[in-house]
C-alpha cells in the first residue's frame, strides 16, 4: 500500500477506542508479524482512501489479514461495551469465504449490535477519525439498548 495515512502523533491514537484497537490487533498477531510496528502503521490498513479502494478489485475474497481486522474492530467495540456497562459483551463474526455475513454483539441474551457485512475484502474507513466515529456510534447505540433492556442483558 501507499504512504501511511495516520500520523504518528495524531491525538486520535490516544482515544480509548484506538488504544483498544491496537490491543486487539496485537492479540490477534499470534506469529508476531506486526511486533514492533508503530501504532499508526499497525492501524493504517484500516484506512481505505478512495485511491486505496481503487487498488482493490470490486469482486474478491477476503484474506486472513482483512478478516483479522474485521474481528479486531468488533472485538474492540465489545470490550468498550463491557467497560461501559459492566456486563460481558460477546462479539460474533460469521462470514462466507466470499466476504458476506454478519457481525453481532450480544450482552446476556440481548443482541446489542447487528451488522450485515458485504464485500469484506474492502473493509475499511476513509480515515482514522471516521473509523472512531463509526465505533462510537455503534457503542452508544449498544449502551442505549442495554439501558432500555437491562433485564434481558442481565440474563
Amino acid at each position: 500500500m501507499s504512504d501511511v495515512m495516520i500520523a504518528a502523533d495524531d491525538p486520535i491514537l490516544e482515544s480509548d477506542f484506538m488504544v483498544e484497537m491496537v490491543r486487539q490487533m496485537r492479540a490477534l498477531d499470534s506469529y508476531g508479524v506486526w511486533e514492533g510496528l508503530p501504532t499508526n502503521e499497525l492501524l493504517d490498513p484500516f484506512v481505505l482512501t478512495k485511491e486505496r479502494k481503487r487498488e482493490i478489485p470490486v469482486v474478491g475474497d477476503p484474506d486472513e489479514e482483512t478478516l483479522s481486522r474485521v474481528q479486531a474492530f468488533y472485538n474492540a467495540i465489545a470490550v468498550l461495551i463491557e467497560k461501559e456497562c459492566g456486563k460481558m459483551a460477546v462479539p460474533m463474526v460469521h462470514l462466507s469465504h466470499e466476504g458476506f455475513g454478519r457481525a453481532l454483539i450480544t450482552v446476556g441474551k440481548l443482541v446489542v449490535m447487528d451488522r450485515t457485512l458485504r464485500d469484506v475484502h474492502r473493509f475499511g474507513f476513509e480515515s482514522a477519525s471516521k473509523m472512531k466515529t463509526e465505533a462510537d456510534k455503534l457503542l452508544s447505540v449498544a449502551v442505549e439498548i442495554i439501558g432500555e433492556h437491562s433485564d434481558v442483558a442481565g440474563m
